[in-house]
């Protein structure tokens, strides 16, 4: 039991990692990170309603009606956005502003969706919970490392702290639309390398 806990959370730090291995959540993560602190940021939010939405869908997998259950579960998973949401207006209310309509959108990300369907209307509670904490951090991990390496060489700065002298020109491609979309590609690249060894 123990074990298979264990495989269901480290299984998305490496393994089913959602950008780089499912090539899910493609939209935010190319638009939110053009500095760390909104990879880390979207990164919570993303780890909070996975882990929320797909205990309650395990939980309540047996009342679901199977013609009704993705309406149920995008009704869950928009509950629990809805509380993100909310306490990043009330407590992060300038994070809130950059990550902006990306936060609704994760009640249509594939991510939650997907999780609720092929893993937790599947499986028990401390298994889904597993799934959901390893998935979101994977996530979050993977926006943050976009997002160190678009900020660092897009602005020169890593969390707003300056990282190279005065003499740095950033390179602000970037932190432009092509540039989220080159990052992408390097770091998939990169992945896809370290995963065939």
């Amino acid at each position: 039991m123990a074990k298979t806990i264990t495989q269901e959370f480290t299984k998305g730090l490496w393994a089913e990692i959602p950008p780089f291995r499912l090539v899910l959540g493609l939209c935010p993560i190319l638009a939110v990170t053009k500095t760390v602190e909104n990879g880390i940021g979207m990164g919570i939010a993303v780890t909070f309603v996975l882990l929320c939405s797909n205990v309650l869908v395990s939980a309540l997998r047996k009342i679901i009606p199977s013609k009704v259950r993705i309406a149920c579960f995008i009704i869950v998973i928009a509950t629990f956005v809805t509380v993100v949401e909310l306490m990043m207006q009330a407590y992060t209310y300038p994070l809130f502003l950059k990550l902006g309509i990306f936060i609704p959108l994760i009640v249509v990300n594939c991510i939650p969706l997907g999780r609720a369907e092929a893993f937790a209307y599947k499986n028990g509670m401390m298994a889904s919970a597993a799934d959901g904490l390893g998935l979101g951090i994977g996530y979050g991990l993977s926006l943050t490392a976009l997002a160190s390496l678009r900020e660092v060489l897009g602005s020169g700065t890593f969390l707003g702290k300056a990282v190279f002298g005065d003499s740095f020109m950033p390179f602000t491609f970037m932190v432009e639309a092509p540039g989220a979309f080159v990052c992408l590609g390097l770091m998939l690249c990169v992945m896809n390398v370290l995963g065939k060894k």
